[in-house]
C-alpha cells in the first residue's frame, strides 16, 4: 500500500531533524563573532565538540613548577607550594592545581614498563604526594610527553605507553597531565594526542588534559574534542618582548575557545622578576580577558605582596572565570596603543586599554569597538583601582602608563 502524503512528510521531517542533529554534533568547531553578537556565539557553542570529561567549563587555575624551577624539583617543595596556595589565601581564589612539570620520573621505567617516580627526589611516590594535596583541597597534576623521552631527556615519554601510562596517573590519584611534543619521530600531533586522549577517558578518572604541542599544527582547529586545553604558542620567557608576543600569537584563535576548551598561550610569570610591576600587572589582565589558564609559575613559598596583590585580584579573576566563557581579543591598535574586549554574561563587556610604548598615552574604546549600542550608557568598573564610574556614555578613556593597561567591566544600564 502506498504512504499517504502525511506519512511521507513526516518521514522527511524526522530525517531532515536527524541530519541536522549529526551535523551539530560533529562539526568542526567553528570561528566565533566575539563582540556585539550573542545569537553567533550561542550557536558557536552548540557546533564545538568537545571532549566528554566535564572539566574545563572555565580556564583551569592553578601552578606549575617550569617556569621558577625547571628540572629542581623534589617532592617537599611540592607539598611547601601547596601549603603555600592555602596559606596565601589563593586556593580560595580558585586556584587548585599543584603541578609537576618534566624531570619528576626515573630515566628508564620499571621492569613492567611502568614509569617511576624519581627515588632521589620524589622517594615518597607520587601516590602519596597526590594524597597530601588532596588533603589541602587541591588537585595535583603531572607532566609526560607525547614522544619517546620528555624534552629534558631526563624521563620517558608516553608515545606508545599512553593506556599503561594513563591507567598509572589514574592509579595514583593525579587530576591533570601536561603532555609536550618533544622527541616526537615527526609524527603528526593530530596522530599522537587523541591517542592520549582516550586513554586518559578510559582510565576511570577524570583527568584534565592539556595539550602542548605548541601550536605547531593550528590545534585551536581541532583539539577541543582531544583536550581541554591546547597550546597556541612556544615557551613563554620572563620579559616584555616574549610576553606580548604571546599574547599577539594566542589573539588570532580568539573564536575557537570556549567552555570545556582554551587556548593556552603558556603559563604566567608573574612574580619571577623579569618584569616590572606594571608588565605583570598588563600580562595578567591581557591572560585574564582572553580566557587563559590562569597557572602560575612563580615561587608560591617567597612571592612579595605586589605579586600577590595581582595574582589575588578577585575582579580580574572573575572575568578569566565568567561563565559565558567568550575570549576577549584585540580588537583596535593605533600603533602601540590597543584596545582588547569581549562579552561577559549578563550583557556586560570587559575592556583592557594597552598601552605597549614607552611613554604613558591617552587611550579611548569608543562603544562601536567593543560592540555596544551607541546610546547605551554603563557604569564602568576599574579592576585595578577598585573604582566605579556611573552614566559613562559613548566612549571610555584613560591615561596610561607605559608597559601599563587599564581594565574595566562596562554593566549597560537597565
Amino acid at each position: 500500500m502506498m504512504p499517504s502524503t502525511l506519512t511521507l512528510v513526516l518521514l522527511w521531517s524526522c530525517l531532515c531533524l536527524f541530519l541536522a542533529t549529526m551535523t551539530t554534533t560533529y562539526a568542526r568547531p567553528q570561528p566565533r563573532n566575539l563582540i556585539g553578537d550573542s545569537n553567533s556565539t550561542a550557536n558557536g557553542l552548540i557546533r564545538r565538540s568537545l571532549l566528554g570529561n566535564g572539566l574545563g567549563g572555565t580556564p583551569q587555575m592553578g601552578w606549575n613548577s617550569w617556569n621558577h624551577f625547571g628540572c629542581n624539583i623534589e617532592e617537599n617543595m611540592i607539598r611547601e607550594t601547596a601549603d603555600a596556595m592555602v596559606s596565601t589565601g589563593l586556593a580560595s581564589l580558585g586556584y587548585e592545581y599543584i603541578n609537576l612539570d618534566d624531570c619528576w620520573a626515573e630515566f628508564n621505567r620499571d621492569s613492567q614498563g611502568n614509569m617511576v617516580a624519581k627515588g632521589s627526589t620524589f622517594p615518597s611516590g607520587i601516590k602519596a604526594l597526590a594524597d597530601y594535596v588532596h588533603s589541602k583541597g587541591l588537585k595535583l597534576g603531572v607532566y609526560s610527553d607525547a614522544g619517546t623521552q620528555t624534552c629534558s631527556k631526563q624521563m620517558p615519554g608516553s608515545l606508545g605507553h599512553e593506556e599503561q601510562d594513563a591507567n598509572t596517573f589514574a592509579s595514583w590519584g593525579v587530576d591533570y597531565l601536561k603532555y609536550d611534543n618533544c622527541n616526537n619521530e615527526d609524527r603528526s600531533p593530530r596522530e599522537r594526542y587523541p591517542i592520549m586522549s582516550k586513554a586518559l577517558q578510559n582510565s576511570g578518572r577524570a583527568i584534565f588534559y592539556s595539550l602542548c604541542e605548541w601550536g605547531a599544527d593550528d590545534p585551536a582547529t581541532w583539539a577541543s574534542s582531544v583536550g581541554n586545553s591546547w597550546r597556541t604558542t612556544g615557551d613563554i620567557s620572563d620579559n616584555w618582548d616574549s610576553m606580548t608576543s604571546r599574547a599577539d600569537l594566542n589573539d588570532k584563535w580568539a573564536s575557537y575557545a570556549g567552555p570545556g576548551g582554551w587556548n593556552d598561550p603558556d603559563m604566567l610569570e608573574v612574580g619571577n622578576g623579569g618584569m616590572s610591576f606594571a608588565e605583570y600587572r598588563s600580562h595578567f589582565s591581557i591572560w585574564a580577558l582572553a580566557k587563559a589558564p590562569l597557572i602560575i609559575g612563580c615561587d608560591l613559598r617567597s612571592m612579595d605582596s605586589a605579586t600577590h596583590d595581582i595574582l589575588s585580584n578577585t575582579e580580574v579573576i572573575a572575568v578569566n572565570q565568567d561563565k559565558l566563557g567568550v575570549q576577549g581579543k584585540k580588537v583596535k591598535q593605533d600603533g602601540d596603543l590597543e584596545v582588547w574586549a569581549g562579552p561577559l554574561s549578563g550583557k556586560r563587556v570587559a575592556v583592557v586599554l594597552w598601552n605597549r610604548g614607552s611613554s604613558n598615552a591617552d587611550i579611548t574604546a569608543y562603544w562601536s569597538d567593543i560592540g555596544l549600542d551607541s546610546s547605551t550608557v554603563v557604569e564602568a568598573r576599574d579592576l585595578w583601582d577598585h573604582s566605579t564610574k556611573g552614566s559613562v556614555k559613548g566612549q571610555i578613556s584613560a591615561n596610561v602608563d607605559s608597559h601599563d593597561c587599564k581594565m574595566y567591566v562596562l554593566t549597560p544600564r537597565k
